[in-house]
């Protein structure tokens, strides 16, 4: 008997295969005092992070006491991304265990894409940064389209970008708005347990959870098994 084995897998980025809070951290803080404000703690950026550049310098600044207009919004989150894109990589790394289980599902002939609210600029940069790109066949970031996460366009995306239609995908990742773009799109999802999610995991309702990168194939493997179970 063979089981279904998802020929397309979609990942989320930040929080799902790398640690970036670091770097996100730094490059907010140096935007947050080029505006003469205090700079946000390391576990409160963590819980900023998910939503795209624009609306982690919004809440940045939030904290601060400073809300900002669109107009300022925009020009604030331009400079961010100017700081941050040289430094995007400096203490950003893989998930232990992130770049053996992409090689080993890509050798297992899985095609690989990523769906992310980051900038598409910034994120070609980190992935070229970090030796990631060579392993993903579509990157769609959260300015490719007129729409981001959770709406499902963008992972729709992703899939057409690897030839592979929603009913032969997964997508994983580490937050509500990936459950929220997965389910909108028919694929199931598999969370991760140590990202940068602001809700609890148990009420998220993934598909599966990992508390690893490194247990992904299996947790494939017997969500496979599950949904031929259903069929």
């Amino acid at each position: 008997m063979t089981v279904q084995r998802f020929p397309a897998i979609v990942f989320d980025f930040d929080g799902t295969l790398v640690d970036s809070a670091a770097d996100l951290r730094t490059a907010l803080n140096r935007t947050l005092a080029e505006a003469g404000l205090e700079p946000v703690a390391g576990d409160a950026v963590r819980r900023m992070i998910g939503d795209g550049a624009a609306k982690l310098v919004e809440r940045g600044f939030a904290a601060r006491a400073m809300p900002l207009a669109a107009p300022e919004l925009e020009r604030w989150t331009r400079r961010f991304l100017e700081i941050y894109e040289p430094i995007s990589a400096d203490q950003t790394a893989p998930y232990p265990g992130v770049v053996a289980t992409l090689e080993m599902l890509a050798a297992r002939g899985h095609r690989l894409g990523l769906c992310t609210n980051k900038p598409e600029r910034a994120t070609r940069l980190m992935l070229q940064r970090l030796g990631l790109d060579r392993l993903l066949g579509a990157v769609v970031g959260g300015d490719t389209l007129a729409v981001r996460k959770p709406r499902p366009e963008p992972l729709l995306a992703a899939l057409a970008g690897l030839g592979i239609a929603a009913a032969s995908a997964v997508m994983v990742g580490d937050n509500e708005h990936d459950v929220a773009t997965a389910h909108a799109a028919g694929v199931p999802i598999v969370v991760v347990a140590y990202g940068y999610s602001r809700t609890p995991l148990d009420e998220l309702g993934a598909d599966a959870r990992i508390a690893a990168f490194a247990e992904l194939p299996s947790a494939l493997d017997a969500l496979a098994l599950s949904r031929r179970a259903e069929a």
